[in-house]
């Protein structure tokens, strides 16, 4: 068997930047352990399958596809990283016909659209509810200890949908603060073996004063699932753009996730209860896997 795979970089305009996710195109659903096995050996944070539902259509006229995200250690429930690489190939490489693709996931119905050469993405948007720092006192420890001074955390915000805790820093710290925090995958594993934190976000609010105006800063790490920080996340903008859309009062934003690779998101806070984001992929492989 033969299975096509790309390699896109996704939320960003240049190569090695953003975040990598493979796609995979198949003609064929395959077993549980197939799957797991692929993305455990490609071992990127998520590795995308894409295929057909109807025998009649193909990635180049087809409108309708199933989607699954696998990190190297689990299956997912949601993935924009992913999502927009899986468009990417579709739209770029299949030369699809459609104006937009739709995918079936594990969190329903997500269509993408091409807008110039942007991809825009419609997630589900997911709201957090403010928390008492006490109850994740553990894990807000081994996450800001010996990275910034006293009382750093300005709000504690956890969704029970995706089961990320997001802490904000404060205020009065700037954007050095957060791209310099040493986190610990292996102590977060350890201050929050609950199964109830999947993924931690430390977000904190932009520098309108900076070239270009971002809006918030993030960073996203998610050792439970494999990952010890994701690059650029979808997934945690659907929280994000929630919380700061009340937060600032705006309903489109630009975030910056100052990761290493670093990647910038569009964001749109819908009156339906989704969110659209939306960047730009640069494929920087592709060919075969045999199996």
């Amino acid at each position: 068997m033969e299975i096509p795979i790309f390699m896109v970089d996704a939320f960003t305009n240049l190569p090695f930047k953003g975040n990598p996710a493979a796609v995979c195109l198949l003609k064929h659903e395959l077993c549980d352990e197939l799957y797991q096995k692929i993305a455990a050996e490609i071992n990127l944070s998520e590795t995308v399958f894409i295929s057909t539902i109807k025998p009649s259509e193909d990635f180049t006229k087809g409108s309708r596809f199933r989607l699954r995200w696998f990190t190297p250690t689990t299956e997912v429930n949601l993935c924009g990283h992913a999502t927009l690489a899986s468009a990417a190939v579709l739209f770029k490489h299949k030369k699809n016909l459609n104006s937009a693709v739709v995918f079936e996931t594990r969190s329903g119905d997500l269509s993408v659209v091409q807008q110039g050469e942007d991809l825009v993405m419609d997630f589900p948007l997911n709201t957090p509810t403010k928390q008492a720092p006490d109850h994740f006192k553990d894990l807000i420890k081994c996450v800001l200890q010996a990275a910034v001074g006293d009382h750093p955390v300005q709000d504690v915000y956890f969704s029970s949908n995706t089961k990320k805790l997001l802490l904000r820093l404060a205020d009065t710290r700037d954007r050095s603060t957060l791209t310099s925090l040493q986190v610990n995958p292996e102590a977060l594993l350890s201050s929050d073996k609950s199964g109830q934190v999947k993924g931690l976000i430390v977000t904190m609010k932009g520098s309108p004063d900076c070239q270009p105006p971002y809006d918030f800063y993030s960073r996203y790490f998610a050792p439970w699932n494999g990952i010890p920080e994701d690059p650029v996340t979808g997934s945690a903008h659907t929280v994000l753009g929630s919380y700061w859309s009340k937060e600032l009062g705006k309903k489109k934003l630009l975030a910056l996730q100052c990761s290493r690779r670093g990647g910038e998101l569009q964001l749109e806070v819908r009156e339906d209860g989704r969110i659209n984001i939306a960047g730009k992929s640069v494929t920087v492989l592709q060919g075969t896997i045999a199996l």
